[in-house]
């Protein structure tokens, strides 16, 4: 793929990820206007709605990113390669299918390995959603299966943009939850003895057709790509041996990095019951369902540029491993670390200083309480973004060499960070802070883990560009820095003038972010960082084109 192919197969990704992402946001504000941010409810949906997640990423997600796009890429540079492609969607397919349904019947023991709310109701709700939640394990992994397939066909938008249905589905269904039931604050929600059948199905049923129709809308995509499906049975001869290789060594990495993740979910639900026991209003104290929202700002910068990028380059880092091309991993995975680089650092700054008034805008008709809850696990959270957005990289580097086994060690170590400051955070700081104890170790986990691999891609490498990445994200920095402390004399020249309500939170986020957005771009222009074209440019041409 030419650089002009790849910036636009990057813009075009980019686009779609926007505008879901977007739309992502506003699902949260109709779901929290429904249920609530914090409580009993929101955190039990919030468990048993982050199963299905885990359960991909623990199942498929890393395994697909791992040995499809490589596999296919070399599938359709050979005859009978679509028949490859068939066995291996084949046997996804039924996988995923056989998964699902025993995991679904597993629900009562997952809720209780993923949480520990200390309350039979509570625990009773979290199941029931449960239920209806899992089964979105098998769309997820279909629409990765079929997404990745058209990526290696050079057919980037679709799988970009499919989660827009899946947001709209969810919103329309939260919607209708609120005009049947009303606000949170009013319908008496939050309280899980509360919650009917008929209450259940609503919500959880809209979260999971809103995955069902994101797969659904990549079919017509397939078939415009030129790939035509038929179920083919049988392995032998496939190939598929030696991607299976690869799969279970992704699958033990992921396996460990759930460990992290399965601690920290135990100690954000323990946390509401040991604050209210303290004499804190549960309303106030960051729970499942805070992290959620917290997670969702964090995710919101990573997935408009990060994921974009890195998707559209890892076509490009597959094919040059698979010739061998060292020179071009090496030049192809420092051009991905600076253009990450220099839109996460910008990121991290901007929402530092907006974290406050960015989480009233998400939670409108939350608490303030809420919302100071949330804004102080999403501080803790996004110092992280930058070594994350480069660790994201650094695991492609590994996949396009389908070595998912040299990562297993860094997992492990980036596993153990998270527990033990999970571990940490409970033992030392008030119930209140314990989910920002578990941010803030996510944080310290992507910020090792990124330093141990780019250690180790050095060596292999013979170099990854080093002093180039570090000069061109210390000139970010410097320049985040400058634009932050802008941005905070006017996030404060502002808050003289205005409340602290929706509109008010609205109007600093724009003022503030439009200043420290011109204020970034100005310095890295006076400093000549390059890397700002690479980023803005494809999103420029756009502009120009529709002008047309």
């Amino acid at each position: 793929m030419t650089d002009d192919g790849m910036r636009r197969g990057a813009a075009l990704m980019a686009s779609g990820t926007a505008v879901s992402r977007v739309l992502g946001l506003l699902r949260g504000m109709v779901m929290v206007s429904a249920i609530g941010a914090t409580g009993q409810a929101a955190d039990a949906f919030a468990v048993a709605n982050n199963l299905p997640n885990v359960l991909y990423m623990l199942l498929a997600g890393g395994v697909l990113n791992a040995i499809l796009v490589p596999q296919v890429v070399r599938a359709y540079k050979r005859k009978a390669g679509q028949e490859y492609v068939d066995r291996l969607l084949t046997f996804g397919f039924v996988v995923l299918a056989g998964a699902t349904v025993v995991l679904t019947l597993l629900a009562p023991v997952l809720v209780n390995l993923y949480s520990n709310f200390g309350n039979p109701t509570q625990d009773a709700l979290a199941t029931t959603f449960a239920y209806w939640c899992i089964p979105q394990l098998f769309f997820y992994g279909a629409y990765a299966l079929l997404g990745q397939v058209l990526n290696a066909r050079g057919s980037f938008g679709p799988y970009m943009w499919a989660p827009v249905v899946n947001n709209v589905v969810a919103i329309v269904g939260f919607g209708v939850f609120i005009a049947v039931f009303g606000l949170w604050d009013s319908s008496g929600v939050t309280d899980a003895s509360t919650w009917t059948g008929g209450q259940i199905a609503l919500l959880a049923g809209s979260a999971t057709l809103g995955v069902v129709a994101q797969a659904a809308v990549l079919f017509p995509a397939l078939r415009r790509a030129g790939v035509h499906y038929r179920p083919r049975w049988g392995l032998r001869g496939s190939g598929l041996s030696t991607a299976g290789g690869v799969a279970t060594w992704t699958l033990l990495g992921l396996t460990v990095g759930q460990v992290g993740y399965l601690v920290g979910s135990r100690v954000s639900s323990a946390a509401p019951a040991a604050a209210v026991a303290d004499g804190v209003p549960a309303s106030a104290v960051a729970g499942p369902g805070a992290y959620s929202v917290a997670f969702l700002i964090f995710m919101l910068p990573h997935s408009l540029v990060t994921v974009s990028l890195a998707t559209a380059l890892f076509t490009r880092l597959s094919g040059q491993a698979h010739d061998a091309d060292v020179a071009g991993v090496r030049a192809t995975l420092s051009s991905g670390l600076r253009v990450v680089g220099v839109f996460t650092v910008f990121a991290t700054a901007a929402i530092l200083v907006l974290a406050l008034p960015l989480t009233r805008v998400v939670l409108a008709t939350a608490t303030a309480g809420s919302a100071d809850a949330v804004s102080t696990v999403v501080i803790t959270m996004i110092l992280g973004l930058p070594a994350f957005g480069a660790w994201s990289m650094f695991q492609r580097a590994y996949y396009a060499y389908e070595d998912a086994r040299a990562m297993v060690p860094i997992q492990v170590v980036m596993a153990a960070v998270v527990v033990v400051g999970a571990w940490a955070a409970q033992l030392i700081l008030r119930p209140t802070l314990w989910v920002a104890g578990v941010g803030a170790a996510m944080t310290v986990s992507y910020v090792v883990g990124a330093w141990i691999a780019q250690w180790r891609l050095r060596r292999r490498l013979g170099g990854i560009d080093g002093a180039r990445v570090l000069q061109v994200i210390a000139r970010a920095t410097l320049a985040a820095v400058l634009s932050a402390a802008l941005g905070f004399g006017v996030l404060l020249l502002l808050r003289l003038w205005l409340s602290t309500g929706l509109v008010a939170s609205i109007i600093q986020c724009a003022v503030v972010g439009t200043v420290m957005a011109l204020v970034y771009a100005g310095i890295l222009r006076l400093l000549r960082v390059k890397e700002l074209d690479n980023l803005l440019l494809p999103l420029l041409r756009r502009l120009r084109g529709g002008r047309r």
